[in-house]
């Protein structure tokens, strides 16, 4: 049982990819036919934005900490950018991702700067950030939102009826995480910190540095997540990415991620995503309602931190 116990501290990836085999197959089997290609290729379409808002989410939690404005920030992005689309697509597209380089600055400012704890900070911006979005959608009631062409491509299209368009995107900030948390100082910082962030302090590495920028990337992320999600629905609305908050905290737990910081990384998150999304196709396929699904995925979070936090003893 140690040995075991220890291959998997060592090699989560390993068992969270066994579990994705697992209910790919209680799908098969529950339903035969409908594991194909079609079928994988929209599990992909659907996992991307919350593996985008995933990684964001990966980059805060390094450090100990977690971002609750990613929703609202993915939500207001997207009804953004649908709603100045008449002013050009690149316009559209700079105000949309402004919002969340907006709030990354205060989110950066709060937890860095003013040593405001994580979680109050962010749930404070992001209901600011809903708040702001009902007045704005107010003195935008006599406007037609509406989805530039090329975000619904990013969102739903398919090259060849089969790959998802937004599996690129995925693929680039995938590659780019990958690269980011292992292969430089910013991404062994984001570990250091998350380890020990008093000892990061007296070696005199600039710590709120590396969180304000930590913060900013998490909020661009999420801006990124909202124009994948409006492409997606071809319709916006202020309460776009309500579900995908718990969701995007819950892929990075069951991706190994401690919630202490300092352990953990992107690969997970990915397998994390592909997880959640197969177990929401099972859910529907079982007519379980939106409610439940959020109690599922709170469970998921509660028993996983258990489970890891055991693992780590």
């Amino acid at each position: 049982m140690t040995a075991v116990l220890q291959f998997l501290r060592n090699q989560t990836i390993f068992a969270l990819i066994f579990i994705l085999a697992l209910f790919v197959a209680g799908i098969e089997i529950a339903r035969p036919g409908t594991v194909t290609p079609l079928w994988i290729s929209n599990i992909l379409l659907f996992a991307a934005p919350l593996a985008i808002l995933g990684a964001g989410q990966t980059l805060v939690m390094l450090t100990g900490g977690i971002d609750l404005s990613v929703a609202s920030v993915a939500t207001g992005a997207a009804y953004l950018l649908a709603t100045n689309a008449s002013s050009g697509d690149a316009t559209a597209l700079a105000v949309a991702l402004s919002l969340g380089i907006v709030v990354g600055v205060v989110n950066g400012i709060g937890v860095a700067v003013l040593r405001v704890q994580p979680l109050i900070m962010t749930l404070g911006t992001g209901l600011m950030t809903g708040g702001v979005m009902i007045v704005y959608s107010q003195q935008m009631m006599a406007s037609q939102p509406h989805v530039p062409e090329l975000i619904q491509t990013l969102g739903s299209g398919k090259l060849l009826g089969l790959v998802p368009v937004n599996l690129f995107l995925w693929l680039i900030v995938g590659g780019l995480m990958l690269f980011g948390l292992h292969r430089t100082g910013f991404g062994r910082l984001l570990y250091a910190i998350g380890d020990n962030r008093e000892a990061c302090h007296l070696a005199g590495i600039r710590v709120w540095r590396v969180l304000f920028v930590d913060y900013l990337l998490c909020s661009i992320l999420a801006a990124i997540a909202g124009l994948v999600l409006v492409g997606g629905t071809n319709a916006s609305d202020l309460s776009l990415a309500d579900s995908y908050l718990l969701p995007s905290v819950a892929c990075v737990i069951i991706g190994g991620t401690s919630i202490f910081g300092g352990r953990g990384g992107y690969a997970g998150t990915i397998v994390g995503a592909l997880i959640l999304t197969v177990l929401t196709s099972i859910l529907t396929l079982m007519d379980v309602h939106e409610p439940i699904k959020q109690v599922l995925y709170g469970a998921i979070i509660l028993l996983l931190a258990a489970a890891y936090a055991r693992l780590t003893e």
